[in-house]
């Protein structure tokens, strides 16, 4: 079974200075980690990126836009404009229709969750990495607000892993 390593809006803006989020600290090390073994095992590697307004840190042509993990030959990018990174991308034709689905990456409640709930929509085996997805605090704290998505996705039948139990085929 083919693996797909869907690296969900890893962008400077929201995982380097000036504004990250909260877990940027934690999240980013293991965003690098999953990559580098997802390289190992010789995964389809999909990085998406958000192309945000003229007015968001994430503009393209804006430094926050900027990937913090360089494409690497043999590797994707999809640009994006919605939360489902499916939606209006190329993304469904670089997923074979048998893969399984590692998601990671920003933000909890809104591009991942999308992108989970999509590919998990198309007929794929999708799996979360508990430590690989993060968020801003938007009146609760971003933990928990992660924590809640995990949870709305397990109901959904996603799998909820760490990154430690984490493998590419």
């Amino acid at each position: 079974m083919t693996s797909v390593f869907l690296l969900v809006d890893a962008q400077r803006n929201m995982l380097l200075p000036p504004e990250p989020v909260p877990a940027a600290a934690t999240v980013a090390p293991v965003l690098a980690d999953l990559l580098g073994r997802a390289r190992e095992a010789g995964a389809v590697i999909v990085h998406v990126r958000n192309n945000g307004s003229e007015v968001d840190p994430d503009a393209p042509g804006t430094p926050g836009w900027q990937l913090v993990h360089e494409v690497r030959d043999g590797e994707h990018l999809v640009d994006k404009h919605k939360q489902d990174a499916f939606a209006g991308t190329p993304l469904a034709e670089l997923v074979p229709a048998s893969a399984d689905v590692v998601v990671a990456g920003m933000q909890s409640e809104y591009c991942i969750r999308a992108t989970s709930l999509a590919a998990l929509g198309r007929g794929h085996r999708v799996t979360l990495v508990r430590d690989g997805h993060a968020t801003y605090a938007d009146g609760e704290p971003a933990e928990a607000i992660s924590g809640r998505v995990e949870d709305e996705l397990r109901a959904a039948g996603v799998s909820v892993l760490d990154s430690a139990d984490i493998t590419f085929a």
